[in-house]
C-alpha cells in the first residue's frame, strides 16, 4: 500500500502542511504554492488537498471557513459575519517590525553587545532591547561597560528554533534563503 491509504484520502504529513500554510497566510495561496507546501509536483493532487480541507473546516466550524478562489487560490479565513466580533479581539503584534530586527541581529550575531547593535541599528536599539527583554527572548549578562545579548530557550521556543546556537543559526540562514 502506497502513503495514500485505500480511501483515496492524502498522507496525514502533506494535509498538516497545507492546513498549516492556510492558516498562517492570511491571504489566498494558489495551487502552485500548495503544492509546494504539501510536497506534491501535481497541482491537481494539491487543489484535492485544498478542497478535503475546505470541507472538513466548513463542516466543522460556524464561524472558519475555507474559500476557494479563481486561480484556483484558497483561503482560510473568518465569515463575514463574524468580522465585528473579531476585532474585537483582535491584538496588535507582539513586536514591532524594528525590535524584529534587532531580534534577528542578536540571533544571527549572538553574543552581540549593546554597543555592537547601536552601530549596526542605530541608538532606538535600546528600547528595542527593553522589549525583547521584556517578552524573555533575550538575555544581557554584563562585559565591562556593556551588555553582551544573545537569545533564549522561550526564543528558540516561540520561532520554532533549536536552542543550539550554531544549529540556530544554520536554521535561520536557510529560512532566511528560501523566503527571498
Amino acid at each position: 500500500m502506497s502513503s495514500e491509504d485505500a480511501a483515496g484520502e492524502h498522507p496525514k504529513e502533506m494535509v498538516a502542511k497545507v492546513e498549516a500554510a492556510l492558516y498562517a497566510a492570511g491571504r489566498p495561496i494558489s495551487v502552485e504554492d500548495i503544492a509546494r507546501v504539501a510536497g506534491t509536483a501535481s497541482e491537481r493532487k494539491a487543489a484535492a488537498i485544498a478542497r478535503e480541507i475546505a470541507r472538513a473546516v466548513n463542516g466543522a466550524f460556524q464561524a472558519v471557513e475555507v474559500v476557494e478562489y479563481s486561480g484556483p487560490r484558497f483561503a482560510m479565513q473568518l465569515k463575514a459575519k463574524y468580522t465585528q466580533t473579531a476585532r474585537k479581539f483582535a491584538t496588535r503584534p507582539l513586536l514591532s517590525k524594528a525590535a524584529l530586527r534587532t531580534l534577528s541581529f542578536i540571533a544571527f550575531f549572538q553574543p552581540i553587545t549593546s554597543s555592537e547593535l547601536v552601530l549596526r541599528r542605530s541608538s532606538t536599539v535600546y528600547q528595542h532591547l527593553k522589549e525583547l527583554e521584556g517578552v524573555g527572548f533575550i538575555l544581557g549578562e554584563r562585559q565591562g561597560r556593556s551588555k553582551a545579548y544573545k537569545t533564549t530557550a522561550r526564543f528558540a521556543e516561540y520561532f520554532g528554533l533549536s536552542n543550539d546556537v550554531p544549529t540556530m543559526k544554520r536554521q535561520l540562514e536557510s529560512r532566511t534563503l528560501t523566503l527571498r
